[in-house]
């Protein structure tokens, strides 16, 4: 099962280092990794995509924990959330495919943040599956490049991360 494991932890040199460490040094796979300062400087939000069973996952939470730079750790797939990933996608955008490409990108509610004679750039946020289906809807020929954060997470209502 697919996990989003949001970590607040103290803003110091080498945490990012050990958190990762300890996925790695488990044989625990990240598939993504976001991290970066909260409204508090002192603070960090790292967000983790990982799968695995109940029992995995709340052994890494247990193993987090136990880091001296980790403050609170919390699962947000355990409940309500709201996930996003930012793309950015650079696509050939000449003669014919340069009208496609502005359908695609409205229909996907994408915006085009840089345009050339010859290709666009176009900026897309949602879930992972959104991105994906993008992707999968524009012509493989027509893709230059691809770049994506990865998910942030936040919980739903009064669902909060803070100390």
């Amino acid at each position: 099962m697919r996990h989003i494991i949001s970590i607040l932890l103290e803003n110091e040199p080498g945490a990012l280092s050990r958190v990762s460490g300890l996925f790695s040094a488990r044989g625990y796979n990240i598939e993504s990794l976001t991290v970066a300062p909260t409204e508090d400087a002192t603070l960090s939000r790292m967000t983790i995509v990982t799968t695995g069973s109940e029992e995995i996952v709340e052994q890494i939470t247990k193993q987090l924990n136990k880091l001296i730079e980790v403050v609170k750790v919390v699962d947000l797939s355990d409940g309500a959330h709201i996930e996003r990933e930012l793309m950015l996608v650079k696509v050939r955008a000449a003669g014919k495919d340069r009208e496609e490409m502005k359908r695609m990108a409205d229909i996907f509610r994408g915006r085009i943040i840089d345009v050339t004679d010859k290709s666009y750039t176009i900026e897309l946020t949602g879930e992972g599956s959104k991105l994906d289906a993008f992707l999968q809807a524009v012509e493989p020929g027509l893709i230059l490049e691809t770049v994506r954060t990865g998910a942030s997470g936040i919980g739903r209502g009064e669902r909060v991360l803070k100390v």
